[in-house]
């Protein structure tokens, strides 16, 4: 918890206690680590911190401290959020993942488990001042690609997003966000909020023009040439709307970039609302596709989603038309303690993966307000809490071929 001037603290005498959709508890041992190297930390206004009388049993406010929560690195996911009580006049928290956190043997503890191994969004062994370089040389050697100048001047050096910082580092994964527009209105949308919306800020805005066939190839041809070994291409980024309004676009774009003999992963991150743009893509040489879910149950995704001229079904029928085209599918799943774990939610989630031959599950979180989201999905049965842990094994059990990330993987020999 933190005191009125913002500065950090560990209470005394109370426990830590996080919260898993409604209910109030001690963090379970098995999803509970070290807080992460390159994990923030977040004051939340207007919530006072609660703890745990481990005497008495009881739980107990702390009205003159502000909960605190930790906003963990790529490669994690949380396993329950803080524990506070909200006051009447409360903000709305901007759009991030909240995990709770705790203190102990002079280290910070945080309710997540890391579900990725990968190293691609390790940043802390290279310099700023390196990428700055790098972002501004690539912004010289592109002067009329305004893609890659967006992906720079914006993405790298003012969002600090990762993915455009290994564009211009040469390695992993590069972005290639296309679309001004969506075919979703998500509650939780992180580049574009609408009029009147109770969240005030979006941690970026939304990409101003239409990149060319010709601007993405340039891109996606320099990545290939510093990228050799695992290289992958994505379309479908924060920064924009959803890529499948885009589809002629881009479906053009993969195939000059295989003509031009480009070789690596071409991925699309998207709501696969169009089973049609994803043929279409799947022909031209599109390698995997990320399917972006709250859930596969079409009520809650509804209520998140809030789809406009497509159904759940549309879903569902993407994922089989990529796969019979030997696309790679991942479902993009974001995790909320104490919804996503429940008996009902992981129950329709195994036999949805188990119908539709999904090849992995990415493991993300959801960036919102937990109160929001709990009032948002009011009335909807979920079942028990059954925890992270249990959620994973259960998935595992009913998919035994089934893999679990953070980030897309290279696909090239997997199809």
């Amino acid at each position: 918890m933190a005191d009125k001037d913002g500065n950090i603290f560990d209470h005394p005498d109370l426990l830590m206690v996080c919260r898993q959709g409604d209910a109030f508890g001690l963090p379970r041992p098995n999803e509970l680590m070290p807080l992460p190297d390159e994990s923030e930390l977040f004051l939340l206004p207007g919530r006072s911190a609660v703890g745990l009388n481990g005497e008495t049993g009881e739980l107990e406010v702390v009205e003159d401290a502000t909960a605190v929560a930790a906003f963990v690195s790529p490669a994690h996911t949380i396993t329950a959020h803080p524990a506070y009580q909200t006051e009447e006049d409360a903000p709305v928290l901007p759009l991030f993942a909240y995990g709770a956190l705790g203190y102990a043997n002079d280290r910070f503890y945080v309710c997540a488990k890391k579900v990725d191994d990968d190293p691609r969004q390790v940043f802390r062994n290279i310099s700023p001042k390196t990428i700055e370089k790098k972002a501004h040389a690539l912004m010289r050697a592109y002067p009329r690609n305004r893609l890659m100048q967006h992906l720079m001047a914006k993405c790298a050096l003012t969002y600090a997003c990762p993915a455009a910082r290994n564009l211009c580092l040469g390695r992993y994964e590069a972005p290639l966000p296309v679309s001004r527009v969506c075919n979703a209105r998500c509650v939780g949308c992180i580049s574009q909020q609408e009029e009147g919306s109770a969240i005030r800020a979006t941690p970026q805005n939304r990409l101003t023009f239409t990149p060319t066939a010709r601007e993405i190839v340039e891109v996606m041809l320099h990545h290939a040439g510093n990228e050799k070994d695992r290289p992958i291409y994505s379309f479908g980024q924060g920064c924009e709307g959803e890529p499948l309004t885009e589809a002629d676009r881009i479906t053009e774009a993969i195939a000059l970039f295989r003509a031009a003999g480009g070789t690596g992963t071409v991925n699309i991150n998207s709501n696969a609302s169009m089973p049609g743009a994803i043929i279409r893509m799947a022909e031209a040489g599109l390698s995997s596709l990320r399917v972006s879910c709250n859930s596969v149950r079409e009520e809650t995704y509804n209520r998140y989603y809030r789809p406009h001229g497509y159904a759940f079904s549309d879903v569902a029928q993407s994922i089989r038309e990529a796969r019979a085209r030997g696309v790679f599918v991942s479902l993009n799943l974001l995790y909320f303690p104490g919804i996503t774990d429940t008996e009902l939610e992981t129950e329709a989630l195994a036999a949805f993966v188990t119908a539709n031959d999904v090849n992995c599950i990415q493991l993300r979180n959801l960036n919102i307000d937990p109160e929001l989201y709990l009032d948002l999905l009011d009335g909807i049965p979920m079942g028990p809490h059954i925890g992270f842990a249990n959620f994973r094994k259960r998935i595992k059990k009913a998919c035994p071929s089934l893999q679990f990330g953070y980030f897309n993987p290279f696909v090239d020999d997997q199809r």
